[in-house]
């Protein structure tokens, strides 16, 4: 095992996993923080500074650059208090310190950290061995970032565009660089080749002559095509992909990628079966551009790590998906919202998600980006817009404008969930003439859309009792539908244990495999498009339907051949699993038969 731990905590919201780091690092934990909201992490660096008493000295939105330098002071904060818990822990392993034991007694059964001190423990110690044992044994857990690539919103001072390196994405990419961690950078939400070649102005993000690279980056993909398209495009600029992290494209929390029906069995298979050709193709582009650069070419050889995270939920899976694929660790998401020693949400939020039920978690269009986002029903942010709708006033204030993307009616951009947006678009919509069946449709997805760049982040001010004037107190929040099996507020021990079988934390009996809970979700989604596609339907439309119908058919075959073959994995549901199969089977076969008669009102595109 190459980490101290099999499973990694991605980034969640905006604001859940900010100081996520800070409350799991010293126990070997990976974690991921987002860089959406520097306004946030202003306010967080503030407390605790006050907390922990540094001197603190307020980086104001008139100071040139302050998004990056934000970002910077933030991340080096949280690095400074990371780190002095961790060597805290260790150093206390003398005195037989809780948190020195907690530390070894979350680690998996199997870790050779782990067998190493019960070896010690039995053969009698010295306090002061066990002390050097630790020093040299004991790793801290990564503190990571994401960067979502797409959330790039051009800045203006004065009317004035800025140059493009202060654009958010760019800014935010600016800020880890400059910061004094030795982490990832987790890129997700598809490609960006303009803030990729700008990466390659950082001298951390390329290797020394031993490999080591002190900021490394990890590609958030959803199938392999898309891995080898990013990692050579990276690696033409000298820059090396540490690790490929493949999500599920529907089972998983906050925005959804659908991709083409790619189902997350084949996908990594097919990344098991290409791992060493993925490595070498890449690797061949990279050398050759170092050269070019004339930089460093490493004499020891780069590695790539494969992950996954999206719907797991129990440690026959959490084994399995590392063994079968021949995985570095596997991400747990969801169920870690409900872990206050490791996430911060507010009190009342909590207590919503500890009662959600499958009917409460659905795939939903609020999303200011136009893609699928994962939500809570009643999440008090959705009922703040409601409100306002019923006051004949939709659309939010727009306080902060992270997403304000659109250019439809303003150059410098308009969010579509800003009140300013909707009005235009709401004025616009009138003048059409439509019936009042239309009207009402088309107006009904213009007022959908929700201020999630603000409802992410309130949950962290309100758990830690921070002013919320600017944002309100809604709060947004996008669990994945595994959920909907976990009903009580849990210890990070709980969790842990959990993940590695010490505990079972699912009382429920009727949780659904996370390969069928995809699978399911990919057919109701398909069957939104066809429905979709009976008003009208064009070529380029057909053309998609039928890929994804024949890639989810490949997937369910793929799986029936899977699960057919088990003789001691999952030995409980197997039966089950395999007559989901063939029900959705059916299903698609259905729906490929109703795609041919759709096909025969193809218009052009």
């Amino acid at each position: 095992m190459k980490h101290t731990h099999s499973f990694h905590i991605p980034v969640m919201g905006i604001g859940f996993t900010l100081d996520t780091p800070l409350k799991v690092a010293k126990y070997g934990i990976d974690s991921v923080v987002s860089l959406v909201d520097d306004i946030l992490l202003e306010k967080l660096r503030k407390m605790y500074s006050e907390k922990f008493e540094i001197p603190y000295k307020e980086i104001t939105d008139k100071i040139d650059d302050f998004r990056a330098k934000r970002i910077t002071s933030y991340l080096d904060l949280i690095s400074d208090l990371a780190s002095e818990k961790f060597e805290a822990l260790k150093n206390s392993a003398i005195e037989k310190n809780e948190e020195f034991k907690a530390y070894i007694n979350l680690l998996p059964e199997q870790s050779k950290i782990k067998s190493e001190y019960q070896d010690l423990v039995q053969k009698g110690f010295q306090f002061e061995e066990v002390k050097r044992w630790a020093t040299q044994n004991l790793t801290m857990g990564n503190i990571d970032v994401n960067i979502m690539t797409k959330v790039d919103k051009e800045n203006y001072v004065k009317k004035e565009k800025q140059p493009t390196k202060y654009n958010d994405a760019h800014a935010a990419l600016r800020g880890f660089a400059n910061s004094k961690l030795s982490s990832s950078v987790v890129l997700s939400a598809g490609m960006n080749p303009r803030l990729y070649t700008y990466m390659a102005e950082f001298d951390d993000f390329y290797p020394d002559e031993k490999g080591f690279l002190k900021k490394k980056i990890i590609l958030k993909v959803s199938d392999y095509r898309s891995a080898i398209i990013q990692g050579k495009f990276l690696a033409k600029k000298g820059l090396w992909v540490s690790e490929y992290r493949i999500e599920s494209g529907l089972n998983c929390g906050g925005h959804a990628f659908a991709t083409d029906g790619y189902l997350l069995g084949p996908v990594l298979a097919e990344f098991n079966e290409k791992r060493t050709a993925l490595k070498t193709s890449v690797l061949q582009l990279l050398y050759k551009e170092l050269e070019n650069q004339n930089r460093v070419v490493p004499k020891n050889d780069l590695n790539i790590e494969i992950t996954a995270q999206g719907g797991v939920g129990t440690k026959e899976e959490h084994a399995f998906l590392m063994e079968q694929y021949n995985l570095d660790s596997v991400g747990w998401g969801t169920p870690f919202l409900l872990v206050p020693e490791a996430t911060t949400v507010d009190k009342k939020t909590l207590e919503k998600l500890t009662k959600a039920k499958e009917e409460d978690l659905y795939l939903s269009d609020i999303s200011p980006l136009g893609i699928p986002f994962n939500n809570l029903k009643e999440n008090t942010k959705d009922l703040e817009k409601q409100q306002l709708i019923n006051k004949g006033r939709p659309g939010s204030s727009c306080p902060k404008k992270f997403v304000a993307l659109n250019k439809e009616f303003k150059e410098t951009g308009i969010c579509t969930a800003s009140r300013e947006y909707q009005y235009l678009k709401i004025k616009e919509l009138e003048k059409e003439g439509f019936s009042e069946e239309v009207y009402q449709s088309k107006y009904n997805k213009i007022i959908e859309k929700s201020c999630t760049c603000v409802g992410l982040g309130t949950s962290t001010l309100l758990a830690y009792d921070l002013d919320t004037k600017v944002e309100g107190d809604g709060v947004s929040i996008c669990p994945g539908p595994n959920m909907a099996y976990y009903s009580k507020v849990m210890s990070l021990k709980n969790m842990v244990n959990h993940i590695y079988g010490r505990e079972n934390m699912i009382s429920r009996t009727d949780r659904p495999n996370l390969f069928v809970k995809e699978l399911e979700m990919y057919v109701d989604y398909l069957k939104n498009k066809f429905e979709e596609a009976k008003i009208s339907i064009t070529k380029k439309e057909e053309k998609y339907l039928k890929t994804f119908t024949n890639n989810l058919t490949e997937g369910v075959a793929y799986y029936q051949q899977l699960f057919t073959g088990f003789k001691n994995e999952f030995k409980e549901v197997k039966t089950v699993v395999l007559k989901e199969l063939e029900l959705q089977a059916d299903v698609l076969g259905k729906l490929e038969k109703e795609l041919e008669k759709l096909s025969l009102s193809v218009v052009k595109s």
